[in-house]
């Protein structure tokens, strides 16, 4: 699994406002974990929240702030009402469990001392461990949030530490609010991640401060992390064509799992030939192709293409003075000539 962003709908440990607004934002450029808090919107619009969430697709995750016992039972009893998919946060695990059993809500409580609003975490990289893995035995216990950069202590150490020293996913809440600091989760083994405030106020590095440029900077520098842009661009068959010099001499030009793209010019008539193993498009872009079978000839005509099946003998011929071809076959298949790589 790749490294998960998750986008909370929270200023300073408080869901916003006009978290509706920024809800419909976030969805329409496709973020698909959005969370929220326990506080700053009463239950029945953090339930129309999570309706929305799940509603187009997304998991929708809860973030405890609440510190005491009391309140946070009323916080995971909240969870269960509102029906998130995932429980961010909190100390108090023996109480939560039973609360959340058999909810199907995946529970990921706060390692470490955690105090004030905003939070911080308090303790050595040491301390924080040895919580960590305390917290992680129990069956009920889904995975971590830790609050990392709300720490004193040298933080990627921190992070890494934890990761390795827990089985379950870990993941990370609280002023991440840089590339720079992304990347240093990745390289630690983090499942996720959670930003809110430096996304709402503009503060991520970004073309501008608007919401919709603050996650369209983020998921693209997540994407980018989880090697999940392409590096590939377009292709114009004309331009290909004509880089090409010599016919029925194929050359690559792309690439689909174990299939290559060849593009070939066909003059007058090849010899009769067959794959052993592979089948063979071809799609004529210019000019008219004749392909001779056993038992019948076919005319390809501009725009058109045919598929050989293997074993089948076929013999192509050109009918203009130039036939230009796309070919898709498998990347082993050299019957038609050595096929070599075609630049541009």
């Amino acid at each position: 699994m790749g490294l998960r962003f998750i986008f909370m709908l929270t200023r300073n440990d408080r869901t916003v406002g006009d978290a509706s607004e920024q809800l419909k934002t976030a969805l329409r450029l496709g973020v698909r974990h959005i969370g929220f808090k326990d506080i700053g919107l009463p239950i029945d619009r953090l339930k129309v929240l999570n309706r929305v969430i799940k509603a187009d697709g997304a998991t929708s995750y809860l973030e405890v702030v609440s510190l005491d016992r009391q309140s946070e039972i009323v916080s995971a009893k909240a969870a269960v009402e509102i029906g998130v998919d995932v429980l961010l946060g909190g100390t108090h695990v023996d109480d939560v469990l039973p609360i959340l059993a058999g909810t199907g809500i995946q529970y990921c409580p706060f390692p470490g001392r955690i105090t004030g609003h905003p939070s911080v975490l308090e303790g050595s990289i040491e301390e924080i461990v040895e919580s960590a893995q305390a917290l992680a035995v129990p069956e009920g216990v889904y995975g971590l949030d830790l609050l990392a950069y709300r720490s004193k202590e040298d933080v990627p150490a921190l992070i890494k530490a934890v990761c390795a020293a827990v089985p379950k996913p870990v993941y990370v809440a609280g002023s991440i609010d840089t590339p720079e600091r992304i990347a240093i989760l990745k390289d630690a083994g983090v499942a996720g991640f959670t930003i809110g405030t430096a996304a709402l106020d503009g503060k991520y590095p970004a073309d501008d401060k608007d919401v919709a440029r603050q996650l369209g900077a983020i998921i693209r520098d997540v994407a980018a992390l989880n090697r999940h842009l392409s590096p590939l661009h377009k292709k114009n068959l004309a331009s290909s064509f004509g880089q090409l010099k010599e016919t029925w001499s194929p050359k690559i030009a792309g690439q689909i799992n174990d299939m290559q793209i060849k593009l070939a010019k066909f003059a007058g008539e090849f010899a009769w030939r067959f794959h052993r193993s592979g089948d063979e498009l071809f799609l004529v872009h210019k000019g008219r192709l004749l392909m001779k079978f056993r038992d019948r000839d076919e005319i390809i005509e501009q725009g058109e293409f045919i598929v050989v099946p293997h074993g089948v003998e076929h013999c192509p011929v050109a009918l203009d003075d130039v036939c230009e071809v796309v070919l898709l076959e498998p990347g082993t298949s050299m019957d038609a000539g050595t096929a070599h790589d075609l630049e541009g």
